[in-house]
């Protein structure tokens, strides 16, 4: 829980982090010279697929959501296998994982890097979401986690959702 925290500490000062929000998920996913990533470094880096140390750097944030949230989006036999290759996941993990990456850094600037709350959003039936968990929504598909993001944005600007 601790690393989450320190994970999401940078999101207390939304003026302290990148701008761009490939910058942003790619600093979740401890990628390199994430400060410089673009939207289209990043596609490229999901078609390739993610390192395994992607995917274990940003699992203390998926440890807010639940103890299997991360392994609910990429099975932990996909994660075995990549890791005892020694080869990046796949460009379908890979996509699943950047997606819900999404929707964490919406949550985490809208809660202002408050991991308990991040958690409790993601966790909670949401009546917007026709009564569906934010996080299950978003694991769903990648217009599933637009959803969420757009829900979440209109919630930072002051829309009443």
């Amino acid at each position: 829980m601790t690393q989450a925290v320190d994970t999401l500490k940078a999101y207390r000062q939304l003026d302290k982090l990148p701008a761009s929000e490939p910058a942003r998920v790619a600093l979740l996913f401890g990628l390199k010279n994430a400060e410089r990533m673009s939207d289209l470094r990043l596609a490229d880096q999901v078609a390739r697929g993610f390192p395994v140390k992607a995917a274990e750097t940003i699992e203390p944030v998926f440890l807010l959501i639940s103890r299997d949230a991360l392994h609910r989006v990429v099975s932990e036999s996909t994660l075995r296998r990549a890791r005892k290759a020694k080869t990046p996941l796949t460009r379908e993990p890979s996509a699943r994982l950047y997606e819900v990456a999404r929707v964490i850094d919406q949550a985490a600037r809208t809660f202002h890097g408050d991991g308990a709350a991040v958690g409790r959003f993601l966790n909670r039936p949401n009546p917007a979401l026709e009564g569906r968990a934010p996080f299950d929504v978003a694991k769903s598909s990648s217009a599933g986690a637009e959803a969420v993001v757009r829900l979440l944005r209109e919630a930072q600007a002051g829309v009443a959702v």
